[in-house]
């Protein structure tokens, strides 16, 4: 088996050195300093008490690797489009393509049926570059629950966090999808194949919404945001909207809004990612944690009033930084 990670920064660097050290063939494509540094010393990943260090193929460049079984797109969902006619050479007539990125993904409105079936969504696939040259045929869901940073060059740190459900945009138990998931969960990844990976991501992304811009605009973290009376009522009008949306588009939630406001709020003392990128003047993850929600209610016709309110600070607060990817 050959996977190659796209993005091998934070969670791509901690998928890619339990692959490679589980004895898969895995090439790892970043840049920069980290990239410099995994070429000469090899990739580090610090996780619980221990410590996992291996030297997979690493480059900038994916003409030098060929085609793939398994290309993993770990890149932030903005940083995709830009480079995708690059990784065309990594695929072959059977190489599947997992997106590992938080938000909705490009590939939404393939194999989902109903009035909707075959819709780009400009948002997260602006003029649908991805769906052409990756083919949503290929494309296989993943959502990402770790915590994991580069602490330095060359080196990630895993914070918590196991789990990476996979799933079908069909909902079916393919082999592709089985044998990605038997391979994982060997590297000490919990990878169950689910049959309606949409509702993971919804689940995921209920959180990512709402909570990540709100910490962009008051430099709060989760439990602050979740126990303050005021931005908690912000972060759960915006969670009842976005699941209006998305039970238009037949999802359904396994607990209620309450339960998922607890749940980010416990995490405790976390600055979210946006958060994180706003600090380090980064371009952040707004159009497919927000700007989407928006275009989806669009679509089905559910208004998103707290939604386009908060979405419309973000983006100014971005831009005043240069962290607007738009």
């Amino acid at each position: 088996m050959k996977v190659c990670v796209v993005g091998a920064g934070a969670i791509g660097g901690y998928v890619g050195a339990l692959l490679a050290e589980a004895g898969i063939d895995v090439s790892l494509i970043a840049r920069g300093p980290h990239l410099a540094a995994m070429r000469t010393n090899g990739l580090k990943l610090l996780i619980g008490d221990g410590e996992v260090h291996v030297r997979p193929q690493c480059t900038d460049d994916p003409s030098e690797l060929g085609p793939q079984d398994y290309v993993i797109i770990a890149l932030k969902a903005h940083s995709v489009p830009p480079m995708v006619e690059r990784l065309v050479p990594l695929l072959g007539p059977e190489t599947a393509v997992v997106t590992a990125m938080n938000g909705i993904p490009w590939w939404y409105f393939h194999k989902l049926g109903g009035p909707f079936e075959g819709f780009r969504l400009e948002t997260v696939d602006p003029g649908g570059m991805q769906w052409s040259h990756l083919g949503p045929e290929r494309a296989i869901g993943a959502v990402l629950y770790q915590a994991c940073a580069i602490a330095a060059p060359g080196v990630i740190r895993h914070t918590f966090g196991d789990r990476l459900p996979l799933g079908e945009p069909d909902g079916s138990r393919s082999e592709r999808c089985q044998r990605l998931s038997k391979a994982m969960i060997g590297a000490g990844i919990k990878a169950p194949v689910r049959r309606c990976i949409r509702d993971d991501i919804w689940m995921k992304l209920w959180g990512n919404l709402s909570f990540n811009p709100v910490s962009a605009l008051t430099h709060a973290t989760m439990a602050t945001i979740g126990g303050d009376p005021g931005t908690g009522a912000v972060v759960r009008a915006m969670m009842v909207e976005a699941q209006g949306v998305a039970e238009a588009l037949g999802v359904r939630f396994a607990i209620g809004v309450d339960e998922r406001i607890e749940s980010g709020r416990s995490v405790g003392a976390h600055r979210t990612s946006m958060l994180q990128d706003l600090d380090a003047g980064r371009p952040m993850e707004i159009d497919a944690l927000i700007g989407v929600i928006r275009e989806l209610g669009e679509m089905v016709a559910v208004p998103t009033p707290t939604i386009d309110t908060i979405h419309a600070l973000v983006v100014q607060r971005a831009r005043e930084d240069n962290c607007y990817p738009g």
